[in-house]
């Protein structure tokens, strides 16, 4: 073979690995492009079936309601539900001869919580077992008024701690989990007043 038959089939195959080359990258951009819409449209499904769940506190009987209305096609539902703070005091440093960390973070900071041991509440009343709920399904939970800690002495401290939580809204994180689904984490704000809140937002009675 010549020089110039060589070169003619060097040339041919470069070519021919260009050309394999860009078959590959444009079907790994396909494939790339397909993924992402699957994947979008799964993140769709999933929000579409946000499971809708409505909590009220009636204060005279120190219940939590708790109701599933759908969608059905969830099936059962299970349902955590975890009372959050006022707000998140991770970050803010104890002060010197103050309460520590560890106390901070075992206190409830809010006007409500779960009554421990009842309803597989753990001992702080923070949270409580996984509900099994069923499309159109209330439970009731039972809660108590928080217990103010030990650095809020005395009456006075204990009037403060009222006064301060008095009319506060219950924060809850509700952890919701259905067989074939990925989870959803929905919060909620139940005010004291007997409305029903839904999924962050407060409806009529």
């Amino acid at each position: 073979m010549g020089i110039a038959d060589t070169s003619i089939a060097a040339a041919s195959a470069a070519l021919s690995g260009l050309a394999a080359w860009g078959a590959w990258k444009a079907s790994s951009k396909a494939n790339d492009t397909a993924a992402a819409v699957a994947q979008i449209e799964r993140d769709r499904w999933h929000n579409a079936l946000t499971p809708q769940l409505r909590l009220k506190l009636e204060q005279d009987k120190q219940v939590l309601y708790v109701r599933f209305d759908g969608p059905s096609q969830l099936g059962r539902l299970h349902v955590r539900l975890t009372i959050r703070d006022d707000f998140d005091r991770t970050r803010v440093p104890p002060l010197a001869g103050g309460p520590t960390t560890d106390e901070i973070a075992r206190t409830i900071w809010g006007p409500y919580r779960f009554r421990p041991g009842v309803d597989g509440a753990d001992q702080d009343g923070r949270t409580v077992a996984a509900l099994p709920l069923e499309a159109g399904d209330r439970t009731r939970l039972a809660v108590d008024p928080t217990v103010r800690p030990a650095w809020y002495e005395g009456v006075e401290g204990e009037e403060r701690w009222r006064r301060q939580y008095r009319t506060a809204t219950i924060r809850l994180w509700a952890d919701c989990e259905a067989e074939g689904h990925k989870p959803w984490r929905l919060s909620f704000g139940v005010t004291q007043d007997g409305r029903w809140a839904q999924t962050g937002r407060v409806i009529g009675s």
